[in-house]
């Protein structure tokens, strides 16, 4: 006799994983990594025997929660890189950066390694991190950016945009556009002639 018993615990199995990817998306999303597990398991609705079924390591659930934005860094770097205006693409980077981590604090956790075990992100920091190193020495030879720009300048920037994940969330990545702008202008090197860029619109706080 054939039974078809194997079909709906594999579709079970699946559900559970994207709710529990979904919850934790949510709960690292807001909270930040120091989410505990047992919160994104009764955010997903779930057991955490179930959740540890799944993901029997955070690190593996952070890895997998944030694959998408981590594609997306990965794209934002490759398309600054191969952009043929080193001023342009440099700021391009900064503002995708901060887009990316205003969405998510568990992403900006993640990629500033505030989660010690997060290596995956650590080496995407660093990769980040050298394109920068190469865009600003090209941008600097047109001289369109501050000859005293250093990538640790970046790196504060970062640490001070992680102040806008305690701002409301539906004027938060309005806020990190903004806040995006104003450091370009401070890392410009000369102003710009003709009229000023006009900035992003300023966020209700």
């Amino acid at each position: 006799m054939t039974t078809h018993l194997p079909h709906p615990v594999r579709s079970d199995a699946r559900d559970n994983r994207a709710r529990i990817l979904h919850a934790a998306r949510a709960v690292f999303g807001e909270e930040g990594l120091s989410a505990p597990m047992r919160e994104v398991a009764r955010h997903a609705g779930i057991g955490p025997a179930t959740l540890y079924r799944h993901f029997p390591t955070k690190q593996a659930l952070i890895a997998e929660t944030f694959a998408e934005q981590r594609r997306a860094c990965h794209a934002a770097v490759r398309d600054a890189l191969t952009d043929s205006d080193p001023w342009h693409g440099f700021r391009s980077l900064i503002e995708r950066i901060c887009e990316l981590h205003a969405h998510s604090r568990g992403f900006a956790d993640a990629f500033m390694t505030a989660f010690p075990d997060a290596m995956d992100f650590a080496a995407d920091r660093q990769h980040a991190l050298h394109a920068v190193g190469q865009l600003a020495r090209r941008a600097q030879e047109t001289g369109r950016l501050r000859p005293g720009f250093v990538v640790d300048d970046l790196i504060l920037m970062l640490m001070a945009h992680r102040g806008l994940q305690d701002t409301p969330r539906a004027s938060r990545v309005t806020a990190s556009r903004r806040f995006a702008a104003y450091v370009i202008e401070a890392f410009r090197a000369a102003p710009e002639t003709g009229a000023p860029t006009p900035l992003p619109p300023a966020p209700r706080l």
